[in-house]
């Protein structure tokens, strides 16, 4: 019985997510909705991201420092931390941040019109609140991400220069030099896709919990709780499984 319930559960997701593709390319288009949350997506994130990547730049540039000290090769810390953070450390930060942060508020937004039958009024009105509600914010995650992983290795790498510059005196166009010699195309882009992934599944796990969110007054807490649960599960999926595929790339 359990088996047949998990089966249902998995085939009941794969029609979402294909609904889900299916509706974001084909017309009509929610553009008003989908430029609303997207601006609601930067705003929620953007003071946590700032201030978590500038810290995560400072912790991990002293982190690593002794250690390159004890090898004479403190003069390749732009070059770690610069690799460190565009390549795995700004997509994570962001990824889990959003994930905490956009996927509850999805998922207790969606889950609050579900039980209060918003939804199911929308339904019969006929105004496609799927493509309204569903895709408008998963479209919004999908292009937001990016943007939000750039401006964090952005903060992030700022984080790590001020460490240096108070430690060694080191100046901006001498470490951001070396930062540009140390990233490549491929780290950039990789990351880049990698963060377009995340907020497609953040927006996803989001949309599905909340559309499908249990009736009653804890039906909202508890799609809450799996939208935040499982999107930061799936990310350190699709983190692993990114990795392995770029570094084919690499090699």
């Amino acid at each position: 019985m359990k088996i047949r319930t998990f089966l249902l559960r998995i085939a009941d997701i794969y029609r979402f997510v294909a609904r889900a593709v299916r509706e974001t390319v084909m017309p009509p288009y929610e553009w008003k909705e989908t430029l609303h949350q997207c601006f609601v997506v930067g705003n929620r994130s953007l003071f946590l991201i700032t201030f978590t990547s500038f810290l995560a730049g400072i912790v991990f540039t002293r982190q690593s420092r002794p250690s390159l000290a004890s090898f004479g090769a403190e003069s390749w810390l732009p070059s770690l931390v610069s690799q460190a953070v565009v390549r795995s450390l700004g997509p994570l930060i962001t990824g889990l941040i959003c994930a905490g942060k956009l996927g509850s508020n999805i998922g207790a937004e969606l889950g609050s019109m579900r039980v209060s039958e918003q939804i199911d009024a929308m339904e019969v009105s006929g105004t496609r609140p799927f493509s309204y509600l569903v895709v408008s914010r998963i479209t919004a995650t999908t292009l937001m991400l990016p943007l939000l992983v750039v401006y964090a290795d952005v903060m992030a790498l700022l984080g790590s220069y001020f460490t240096v510059n108070v430690i060694n005196h080191s100046s901006f166009m001498l470490y951001f030099n070396e930062v540009a010699v140390s990233v490549t195309y491929v780290d950039i882009f990789s990351s880049i896709i990698k963060a377009a992934f995340f907020g497609f599944a953040i927006g996803i796990v989001g949309c599905y919990a909340g559309f499908h969110a249990e009736r009653g007054t804890t039906g909202v807490g508890r799609a809450a709780n799996a939208a935040v649960v499982a999107s930061m599960i799936l990310i350190f999926i699709l983190d692993l499984l990114s990795l392995q595929f770029i570094n084919l790339f690499r090699r």
